[in-house]
């Protein structure tokens, strides 16, 4: 195993937890190790259909009678492209769509559709404070937006557009559960302190949650010695809110960012 480097200096791997789902572990754990890190794979979250596929097959009949798309994750991205082409449905080509970030935005383009709107940073206070000055129609009418997203998830994007004037329809496309698997898993990473990992970047709030509620499964806590870095300041705040702070926060909300701070972090804490 090759050493890390930070600011010159040859520092000892870090053992690093990545707790995002199995198909969408791969990308993390190649940037970390690339960046010289020892990636621990343990999925807190995985990807299943909403409890009903009814409402989204319900506007995909009628996604002409929308002026924007809303899409506040890959992961819905790729649930409303699945369900739409084994429907057979077209996008209306007059139809706008919105990303809240690069990821989101990439996902579309391998859709083959593209972002009209990306906001500046990628959490849902900018993308509504974004979308505010298409909140109406040119004749005044209020914008009808469909947002697109998790079965549970913050309510602040169609709270604050409804408040300025759109018609906000949500439908889920897809829900987060946790890993029956990850229980057992789990309970081995942390049963002793030589196998605890040095660091945990979280990607989500829901990755914060799920691995306590493993954790909480197998009896176990998560220890305030390990590092916790956060990808952005929606779930660093989720980590405060738990009386985890992290002990750093990615400075874009983005894989490559975190890695950055993953390796600075535990650099800084090496280098003591």
């Amino acid at each position: 195993m090759l050493d890390a480097v930070w600011n010159g200096f040859v520092i000892k791997p870090p053992r690093v937890l990545v707790t995002r789902s199995s198909r969408q572990a791969s990308m993390l754990a190649d940037q970390l190790r690339a960046a010289g890190a020892v990636p621990i794979l343990l999925p807190t979250i995985e990807l299943a259909e909403p409890a009903s596929l009814a409402p989204l097959d319900l506007v995909l009949e009628r996604l002409e009678t929308f002026d924007w798309l809303l899409f506040t994750s890959a992961n819905a991205v790729e649930s409303f492209e699945r369900r739409r082409t084994a429907l057979r449905f077209a996008v209306p080509s007059g139809l706008k769509v919105a990303a809240i970030g690069s990821a989101t935005a990439r996902a579309l383009e391998a859709a083959g559709l593209r972002a009209d709107l990306v906001p500046s940073r990628a959490v849902a206070e900018s993308m509504a404070e974004e979308l505010l000055p298409h909140v109406h129609r040119q004749d005044g009418s209020p914008s009808r937006m469909l947002l697109l997203r998790a079965e549970v998830a913050r309510e602040i994007l169609p709270d604050t557009l409804r408040s300025a004037g759109a018609e906000v329809t949500i439908v889920p496309v897809y829900r987060n559960i946790v890993p029956a698997d990850s229980i057992a898993a789990v309970g081995q990473i942390f049963s002793s302190r030589e196998l605890w990992p040095d660091a945990i970047p979280f990607t989500s709030s829901s990755t914060v949650t799920n691995l306590l509620t493993l954790l909480e499964a197998a009896s176990l806590r998560l220890p305030q010695e390990i590092l916790r870095i956060s990808i952005g300041p929606i779930t660093s705040q989720t980590l405060r809110d738990l009386d985890l702070p992290p002990h750093a926060e990615a400075i874009g909300s983005n894989l490559t960012d975190l890695v950055a701070a993953v390796m600075e972090v535990w650099g800084r804490k090496e280098e003591v």
